[in-house]
């Protein structure tokens, strides 16, 4: 039996053969890459040294070191929506995270028509924000909205579910969480879908109830995916803005006034774009802040 004996190249050639590789390798690479500095990467840099600065609306700067933060630490409007914004995360991140798992495990089910659930299931993470709020803002009126109405239906009394400084933010994170389950749970749905059938299979032989299957063996495995979702979901709740826009306006008296919306306050309806960006530069701290707190919680080796 013979064997193909391959021809070895000469250091020169597998040099050259290498660097060619590498040379198609960043070709392809570079039409994102150049897009991401131009749209990510040089706006962001920008932003970071506009906060250090008072900028003028017709053009011109001038550099004023850490004058904007100090006034945002002695603006009650921040710590207002400071407070607003951690609470408002509070709310969302969980329940988005606790019904994006419920419904990831309800549809890793081999039945039929399983894809066409899976389908309408992630239907309202595709759908326009702006028409989604108009939609939960009509659902939340107290005069006629239809929630009221089925409270109405059965004998109860209605809720002012955004005129209430108490109820404003649950109802958001209602509205939020029903916006963003199809993604997490597809995400959470993939993580399930890579954890062997042998190790439940296995557990349910040895006596193990499926509550117990999902605690010790289900859960552990899918910690990294877990805390990707609740990652993602910490940052969308600490950007929210275009809900609140829509629905509330910050109101009623300040009480879904996030951190965003102060930025866009600043910015654009006051002009104060080293304020703004001095916002942007505190929002951004104190999320990777959260982010690393998350990362320690769920243990550094399983993410």
């Amino acid at each position: 039996m013979s064997t193909v004996v391959q021809p070895q190249l000469s250091p020169a050639r597998a040099l050259w053969r290498r660097t060619h590789n590498l040379r198609t390798g960043y070709a392809f690479v570079l039409p994102v890459l150049v897009l991401f500095i131009i749209f990510r990467i040089w706006p962001s840099l920008n932003g970071f040294l506009l906060s250090f600065q008072d900028y003028k609306l017709g053009g011109g700067s001038t550099w004023i070191g850490l004058e904007n933060f100090r006034l945002l630490l002695d603006d009650d409007l921040f710590w207002t929506a400071l407070r607003v914004t951690l609470t408002y995360a509070v709310i969302a991140v969980p329940l988005t995270t606790v019904l994006a798992l419920a419904f990831a495990l309800l549809i890793n089910r081999a039945i039929r028509g399983i894809s066409l659930y899976r389908a309408i299931y992630f239907l309202p993470y595709v759908t326009s924000l702006v028409m989604v709020g108009v939609i939960w803002k009509w659902v939340y009126r107290s005069d006629g909205g239809l929630l009221n109405s089925l409270l109405h239906g059965v004998g109860l009394p209605g809720v002012a579910w955004l005129e209430s400084e108490r109820m404003v933010l649950p109802s958001l994170a209602i509205m939020a969480a029903w916006k963003g389950l199809g993604y997490s749970m597809m995400i959470l749905l993939a993580g399930l879908k890579a954890i062997p059938e042998s190790l439940t299979e296995a557990s349910a032989v040895d006596g193990a109830t499926p509550w117990q299957s999902f605690v010790r063996i289900t859960l552990p495995l899918l910690k990294p995916v877990l805390f990707f979702v609740v990652v993602i979901e910490t940052i969308g709740s600490f950007q929210v803005f275009d809900a609140i826009y829509v629905m509330t306006g910050g109101g009623p008296v300040r009480a879904s006034y996030s951190l965003v919306y102060l930025l866009y306050d600043s910015g654009f309806n006051f002009f104060n774009f080293g304020y703004a960006s001095a916002v942007a530069v505190v929002l951004f701290g104190i999320v990777f802040g959260v982010t690393m707190l998350q990362r320690l919680m769920f243990g550094r080796g399983d993410v």
